[in-house]
């Protein structure tokens, strides 16, 4: 593989960049407060702004590494400021497996965005960095999470029980992936 580090990648109507410690009023304010965007995401909403910065901070220290992937999600034409964040949450050099994480301000739910920058961001891992599978899971009370992956050409591989946690506690996860190929050939 050929590791790249969080690179600025720009999809139709998105810029995805890594985080700027200016960043923090706006992940605060947009979603990282926000007790319906955590709801089943395994990091409670943040109590204050400082416990942001502070995430922020340790972020930025990780861009150092090419094997860390973590961008900030900007509206193009909007303004400069974040609506939501897509990482790599795990790394498997072996098998040259990525696992995606995400989540995104309440009030851009429901418009295609994470489709878009999902889709951005697997063609990206896969043409530019070289992985071979990409996968994600989500709580199965959280259904619109699994039509983006499935949006992206992802095939759900079926859910395991009592497998993960989040704020709602032990929950089942329902795991989707796609290949390499597979992305090659959806066209």
């Amino acid at each position: 593989m050929l590791h790249q580090g969080t690179k600025r990648l720009k999809s139709q109507r998105f810029i995805l960049r890594p985080f700027q410690k200016d960043d923090a009023k706006a992940m605060f304010e947009r979603w990282a407060s926000d007790e319906e965007v955590t709801h089943f995401l395994t990091w409670k909403p943040h109590q204050n702004i400082q416990v942001t910065q502070q995430i922020l901070d340790d972020w930025i220290k990780q861009y150092q590494n090419l094997n860390y992937y973590n961008w900030a999600i900007i509206i193009k034409d909007y303004d400069h400021l974040p609506v939501g964040n897509i990482s790599v949450v795990e790394v498997n050099e072996k098998t040259h497996l990525a696992v995606i994480g995400y989540c995104l301000s309440r009030q851009y739910w429901h418009q295609g965005v994470m489709s878009e920058v999902l889709d951005r961001v697997i063609d990206f891992l896969f043409n530019e960095v070289g992985f071979e599978c990409i996968q994600s899971h989500h709580d199965p009370l959280n259904p619109h999470s699994g039509q983006v992956m499935l949006k992206c050409g992802m095939t759900y591989e079926g859910t395991l029980r009592h497998s993960d946690w989040n704020n709602q506690g032990i929950v089942d996860a329902c795991y989707y992936s796609i290949l390499k190929d597979e992305y090659k050939n959806k066209g």
